[in-house]
């Protein structure tokens, strides 16, 4: 079956204008102009339309998704394969924040009692996930399934207290960094202050301090981009700045 513009924003519930802009970039192009001018879509771009909502749905840009969907090894089986497992952890997700409301419901009515730790389950469960979702295979790869689980529990056991006191130490290793980049030697007082408020913060998710692991973590920051995004954020060369700095306090050669 084939559409027209109109007929397909109707169907997918997406404007005319933002059809109109996948054609112009080059995402979406219509399977043909008919003889009138009009855009005619059918069932491949049907297809394709599908997917690029889905990724959009989980957070994905456009030029990431024109990148991904354009490639020969794209498999589109397996695309939806993911986006389903995507949407279970998600589902995962809220329903461990629903459950979270429901006892709190429970608890102001006095039908239970609710621990300070079990009010920010919820919170913490969605972290953890979140967290697996985006890291979970290469941190694996690197420091191994115990220790991940190890790390887990660890976090997922903090009490309130020391959930806003891991906040606090990862905020002040963020502002610490970001003076020291500015004093601009990883050696300095400022640099290794960075460095040794790194070890208390990893020290506080791991349960444990291992030097090497610390350097080599670093060293992800900087050949991960999704880490290097995090540290660059304020202030682009900030990953690489902590990673020397913490190479020159474990004692690690670069």
């Amino acid at each position: 079956m084939e559409y027209t513009i109109k007929k397909l924003s109707a169907l997918a519930g997406v404007s005319t204008r933002t059809l109109r802009y996948y054609d112009e970039i080059g995402i979406l192009k219509p399977a043909r102009i008919n003889s009138s001018g009009y855009r005619i879509y059918g069932e491949k771009e049907i297809d394709r339309l599908q997917q690029i909502l889905f990724y959009r749905e989980l957070g994905v840009n456009l030029d990431s998704i024109k990148e991904i969907i354009a490639s020969p090894d794209f498999d589109e089986i397996n695309a939806l394969k993911q986006h389903y497992n995507e949407l279970l952890a998600r589902r995962h997700q809220l329903n461990a924040l629903i459950h979270n409301v429901e006892k709190t419901i429970f608890n102001k009515e006095g039908r239970i009692t609710m621990s300070d730790r079990e009010k920010f389950d919820g919170f913490k469960k969605k972290l953890v996930e979140d967290n697996e979702k985006k890291y979970g295979k290469e941190i694996r790869e690197k420091y191994g399934e115990e220790t991940v689980k190890k790390s887990n529990e660890q976090f997922m056991n903090m009490t309130e207290e020391q959930y806003n006191e891991l906040q606090e130490l990862g905020n002040e290793v963020l502002e610490t960094l970001k003076e020291a980049y500015k004093d601009g030697n990883p050696a300095g007082e400022l640099g290794q202050k960075a460095a040794e408020l790194h070890k208390k913060w990893i020290t506080f998710c791991w349960g444990n301090y291992n030097a090497e692991a610390h350097a080599n973590l670093t060293q992800m920051y900087v050949d991960d981009e999704r880490f290097r995004a995090h540290y660059d954020k304020e202030q682009p060369g900030c990953a690489e700045f902590l990673r020397d700095a913490v190479w020159i306090y474990t004692g690690m050669k670069k």
